[in-house]
């Protein structure tokens, strides 16, 4: 019975999840917060329903990997070219300088110089899983603020590896030089595993996608997308690299194929289920009696983490040039302390810092990741108001959404179907507006056909709601689909509708018969072969009795 308590603990806290985070939900609240108390009511400190077993931090950790690698599906090299200065500059000055802020006040409240270093390192980092969990869901990845705070929390999970060295050198008295050295053949692993992932996936995954073989089965490449994502977190792993860095790289190299939109999808599903364990183990750790007891001080702490680190991003922001609205977004939004800190304060617990402290600090945490939601929603309306009340210079927030790349034609005619019908409508677009189309098909050699007419190309099954969102559609002002699959074609058109309900939709139907039921799913205008075929006939016949 041993063996099945791990697979009980998975049932357990998902049903918690399940339940907690419908009725989250329901009181319109982010589905995180009822994740983080499912875990907290089932877990050791309060029912005691669920142990805090290694096994499920592991799966929870594979969850932030699998939401890094999708996150890094869609980034291409240019978009992380133009993000480089916020990482490096504004995420480097904003770790060293909450790690200074709270090590000085540490100090000033009686911790000593190892204590107060734990503390600054603890407190500096910020929830990557979390932010870029709720971005999503708000499509507000691509805001400006938003990818401020997309570089500052890759800069600190990269920042992991120093900071747990840093951790070493002040818990055990480790040496500097030690240190160094193994910082320096971290980053020669981290050097070398980004050249093995690149030749793997460029000369190996992509060309392996192209078989026909895979093409006609849809379960290989999604056992591939499986591999890929869970194999570079686990590379990463063994390069003594954070995983989910390892799986962030792995999916930025994948973001400019064509196959990018559908990797994605397929990874979906397992990627909410892990990523929702991660949640809820984080909730786990959380010990209500005590926080109940001390909640003058767990409410002190947090209160003084949350302004502390949001003028610190704020000040860092400003310095860099953003306007006071953007700064002040992109503050709020990594002002919580991160999974990574857990870590951080494990190593400390019991040497550099006491047990009281430790709860204190895991306590606050928890209070911040609850709060993130709100803060996160909140975030866009709190800098517009700013950004009203004071003219300051830059781009307005409510400008802030931009495309995947600065510069590159705008796709909004989608052409969904790339076969003889679907290349017809390309050939008759092609002078005037290919570099606004946009072709979805499942077919690799018809992507490869939409890529010579110079138009955009992926693959992708367009009865997944979730490929036509990542693939645009939102954004479409006419949608094309020449699907011969009746079903198919059904399922594609209520999607888009619903993606874009002011696109104009153009259907290809088979059979007459089918007509109105395309154009009750929402196309506007159904285009019906058989009609077609009678007026050609019709055509052909008038052509030769003139000729008589």
């Amino acid at each position: 019975m041993a063996e099945w308590r791990f697979l009980l603990d998975i049932l357990i806290l998902l049903s918690a999840a399940v339940l907690l985070g419908t009725v989250a939900e329901m009181l319109r609240q982010s589905a995180i917060v009822g994740y983080l108390v499912a875990g907290t009511l089932v877990g050791p400190n309060v029912i005691g329903l669920v142990e805090a077993g290694d096994e499920v931090h592991l799966i929870a950790e594979l969850g932030v990997a699998l939401l890094l690698f999708t996150i890094g599906l869609e980034f291409s090299f240019p978009r992380l070219r133009r993000m480089g200065r916020v990482a490096l500059v504004g995420g480097s000055l904003q770790v060293v300088l909450t790690m200074l802020a709270a090590a000085v006040v540490a100090v000033a409240l009686g911790l000593g110089m190892r204590g107060s270093v734990s503390i600054g390192a603890i407190v500096a980092l910020s929830s990557t899983a979390c932010v870029l969990r709720l971005l999503v869901d708000r499509a507000a990845v691509d805001s400006i603020h938003g990818r401020n705070a997309l570089g500052i929390l890759l800069l600190q999970d990269a920042a992991v590896v120093p900071l747990v060295l840093l951790m070493a050198m002040v818990t055990t008295g480790s040496s500097l030089s030690d240190a160094g050295e193994t910082l320096l053949r971290t980053a020669i692993m981290a050097a070398a595993l980004i050249g093995v992932y690149y030749g793997l996936l460029q000369f190996g995954l992509l060309r392996l996608l192209r078989f026909r073989t895979l093409s006609r089965n849809r379960e290989f490449p999604i056992l591939l997308a499986m591999v890929v994502a869970l194999g570079s977190a686990l590379g990463a792993h063994w390069a003594s690299i954070s995983p989910a860095i390892g799986a962030f790289i792995a999916g930025v190299l994948l973001g400019g194929s064509p196959f990018a939109v559908q990797i994605r999808a397929d990874v979906s599903t397992l990627r909410t289920v892990l990523v929702t364990l991660f949640f809820a183990s984080i909730g786990m750790l959380g010990e209500p009696m005590w926080m109940l007891q001390n909640w003058y001080l767990v409410l002190g702490v947090v209160a003084a983490i949350l302004v502390g680190k949001t003028a610190i991003t704020w000040m860092v922001m400003r310095w860099m040039g953003f306007a006071n609205g953007l700064a002040l977004a992109t503050g709020i939004c990594v002002a919580q302390i991160g999974e990574f800190s857990f870590v951080l304060a494990e190593a400390a617990q019991g040497k550099s810092i006491d047990e009281p402290t430790f709860r204190l600090i895991v306590s606050a945490t928890i209070v911040t990741l609850f709060l993130t939601p709100f803060m996160v929603n909140a975030a866009p309306r709190i800098a517009s108001w700013l950004q009203a009340r004071r003219s300051a210079s830059g781009p307005a927030l409510t400008d802030a959404i931009e495309g995947a790349d600065e510069g590159a034609p705008q796709r909004d005619i989608f052409i969904i179907g790339f076969g003889p019908s679907g290349e017809r409508v390309a050939q008759a677009l092609f002078d005037e507006h290919r570099q606004r189309v946009l072709v979805l098909d499942m077919n690799v050699r018809n992507i490869a056909t939409a890529q010579e007419y110079e138009m955009g190309a992926q693959l992708g099954d367009a009865c997944q709601r979730d490929v036509l969102e990542h693939a645009g559609v939102a954004r479409a002002r006419v949608v094309v689909i020449t699907v011969p699959d009746p079903t198919a074609s059904r399922i594609a058109i209520q999607h888009c509708k619903a993606l874009a309900p002011m696109a104009v939709i153009i259907a290809r139907a088979r059979y007459h018969v089918l007509r109105w039921e395309l154009q009750l799913a929402g196309a506007l205008e159904v285009v019906d072969e058989e009609a077609q075929i009678g007026m050609t006939l019709a055509d052909v016949v008038r052509r030769h009795l003139v000729e008589e």
